[in-house]
């Protein structure tokens, strides 16, 4: 027999209670990593949702511009534009409308809850009872809209005339800091007749 002493085998009180303490950090660690990426991909899948919803409009709005009805000249002003708003008759979009081509009378503007709107009526070519106003809400939490009108060669904030403008700019504002920022809309109406 030797004279050593012989130790169990294992671990110490203090050396389980140091593991448990890194074991901790580390799992510490990795929960703020995790809190952090899901904060990050939250902000930016917030941010990629309100770009797209942005081009969506952007992508009605030019459809609409473009497709006005210029009129012949003999039922009046099809298209009105004033500073912070326009309202004109044109093809109304599939999704709102349900017939390819429908032809509605439109407004955009922005009301007093700061909602981008976009109201319509069908356009009837005929007298019989109108159906109802229709309105669809394009955005929230807007400040203004700015419109202005190009034609023999400078912009203007008006425009009431028995032909369309050769271009049309919008300008959507929203408050400040709001990360929401799009480019002025800028399209250009048809401007032959349609036969």
């Amino acid at each position: 027999m030797s004279g050593r002493c012989h130790r169990q085998a294992g671990f110490t009180l203090l050396e389980i209670l140091i593991a448990l303490v890194v074991f901790s950090l580390v799992l510490l660690v990795l929960q703020q990593g995790f809190q952090t990426a899901t904060m990050l991909f939250e902000r930016q899948h917030g941010m990629l949702a309100s770009q797209a919803e942005l081009g969506a409009v952007d992508r009605l709005l030019r459809g609409l511009i473009t497709r006005a009805d210029p009129g012949a000249g003999r039922e009046g002003p099809l298209f009105v534009g004033q500073a912070h708003g326009l309202v004109l008759r044109g093809a109304l979009p599939m999704a709102l409308g349900n017939q390819p081509d429908a032809q509605a009378d439109i407004r955009l503007s922005v009301d007093s809850s700061h909602r981008l709107l976009l109201i319509w009526i069908p356009y009837r070519h005929v007298i019989e009872s109108a159906a109802g106003e229709r309105q669809q809400t394009l955005l929230t939490n807007v400040t203004d809209l700015d419109c202005s009108y190009f034609s023999n060669g400078h912009w203007n904030t008006t425009w009431d005339g028995d032909h369309l403008p050769a271009l049309v700019r919008i300008r959507i504002r929203f408050p400040d800091g709001d990360p929401r920022h799009w480019p002025d809309i800028v399209a250009a109406p048809f401007l032959d007749p349609m036969p």
